[in-house]
């Protein structure tokens, strides 16, 4: 108990000086301040870059097939839980699903790079 107290008047103490800091010290802030650093010269350009459509949207199908794979491996540990014909059914049917959405993409054309 005596721990916990010690832990807690830490905690209170160090997020204490972060806001004194934090509080006391002067911002300035002008346009040089704000303006991105580029070794010296001044901006040329844009200093954002147009981002593909296409690399996001295979990423994101990457993120979503790659969870659905995270899915899969704990069937591996169902079938010693029940019988086979239920591990059966269950695995073939996330299979489907998995097909189907990869058809559904592919007529989106979201997978075609040439666009």
């Amino acid at each position: 108990m005596f721990m916990i107290l010690i832990f807690m008047i830490i905690a209170v103490a160090i997020s204490f000086l972060a806001t004194m800091t934090s509080s006391s010290s002067k911002m300035m802030t002008n346009t040089e301040k704000l303006s991105p650093y580029e070794c010296g010269f001044d901006s040329i350009g844009m200093n954002r870059l147009q981002f593909s459509l296409q690399f996001f949207m295979i990423s994101v199908i990457f993120l979503v097939f790659d969870v659905e794979i995270c899915l899969i491996f704990p069937l591996m540990f169902y079938t010693k839980m029940s019988n086979l014909s239920v591990f059966f059914i269950t695995s073939q049917m996330f299979m489907i699903i998995l097909l189907l959405s990869v058809i559904h993409e592919w007529n989106q054309g979201i997978l075609n790079w040439k666009s």
